[in-house]
């Protein structure tokens, strides 16, 4: 084939359809109309002379040619997109787009401020967030659909080769408990005294639970013994049910700052015992990395932590753009529970 069987215009049509299921609302989603998708689509299955959808069924199904032509569609339109991100580095800072991804706890609670700050510092720059599960946003970041993300979880396995996971910061899951409840009054509560308790809790298959479960563990706390009155599936949930005098429950002392500053929850110590969860940086270092995303990097993470970071170069091939941060060997910081810490500085690879 001496010409391309194909336009980005098709291939962006063809995954459109593939992801609404149906041919009108592929259209619907692109703004045009069917018969010109469906127009589309008859030109690209004759130019490539294999069918592409099953259209016997309701809902449109890809043939194995649509699959794999699918699939290096993405890689093409992912491609493109990162080109026009690169070119529009050229402006400095003066446009282009940053995405950052986070696991949902701190894309909820703390990728706001931080977007908030860097918003401030370049008003010209459009910031989009995503909020997924660790492993969802761990893909996306690996496919170069996001920039850079911070999260809890641990990146699936099959990826840790590829991506570049920094320790970012350590993330206290604190025991709260109503401000009425009897054990508010003490200091500090025993061990023993979470078998007493009667505890709110995210599913057991979700990341924060599953920390949870394994640093009480390893505290000594025997966690079948503990008393799940509840699951919610959102954070915002618990906090109201603590408050509400429902039960008590582990929650990042990120999410509950503006709670303890009002007064209306009780942040409970447990004696010897800390549940702590390290926060990572991920970045795909074969990407590349906009001026956009160098400066989130360097100018707004380190001001969420009370130590400073610090990134080096590595002789690690690139293809030739980006750079690829390696945090220096260091303990993780933790997160505060006020303002960012306006102290702390960042240093710029040389």
């Amino acid at each position: 084939m001496s010409d391309l069987p194909f336009t980005l215009d098709q291939l962006r049509i063809l995954k459109a359809i593939a992801a609404e299921g149906s041919f009108k609302r592929a259209a619907d989603s692109l703004y045009v109309s069917q018969p010109a998708v469906s127009l589309q689509v008859q030109n690209l299955e004759r130019q490539l002379d294999v069918p592409l959808f099953d259209r016997g069924g309701r809902r449109a199904q890809l043939t194995e040619a649509g699959h794999l032509l699918l699939s290096y569609g993405d890689r093409i339109l992912s491609l493109c997109q990162e080109t026009c991100r690169a070119i529009e580095d050229l402006q400095n800072l003066q446009g282009g787009t940053l995405i950052v991804g986070a696991s949902q706890t701190t894309g909820t609670y703390l990728l706001p401020r931080m977007i908030g700050l860097f918003r401030q510092k370049y008003p010209d720059v459009a910031v989009q967030l995503h909020v997924h599960t660790t492993r969802r946003t761990s893909w996306s970041v690996a496919n170069g659909q996001i920039d850079l993300a911070i999260i809890g979880g641990e990146v699936p396995t099959e990826l840790q080769e590829s991506l570049e996971i920094i320790p970012y910061a350590e993330d206290e899951l604190a025991l709260l408990m109503p401000v009425f409840h009897p054990l508010a009054g003490n200091k500090v509560i025993q061990r023993e005294d979470l078998y007493k308790l009667q505890f709110i809790a995210l599913d057991s298959q979700s990341t924060i639970r599953k920390v949870i479960d394994q640093v009480l563990s390893r505290s000594g706390v025997e966690t079948r013994r503990l008393r799940i009155e509840m699951e919610l599936n959102s954070i915002e949930a618990i906090k109201n049910a603590v408050q509400s005098g429902l039960g008590v429950a582990f929650v990042s002392i990120s999410a509950i700052e503006k709670e303890l500053q009002m007064g209306v929850i009780h942040r409970a110590k447990i004696e010897s015992v800390v549940v702590n969860r390290t926060l990572s940086v991920i970045f795909n270092p074969n990407r590349y990395r906009s001026k956009a995303a160098e400066a989130f990097t360097h100018e707004i993470l380190p001001q969420f932590t009370n130590r400073e970071i610090e990134f080096r170069k590595e002789n690690r091939k690139n293809n030739g753009v980006g750079r690829s941060p390696q945090v220096e060997e260091s303990s993780s910081a933790s997160l505060g529970t006020s303002s960012p810490n306006r102290a702390a500085s960042s240093k710029s690879p040389s």
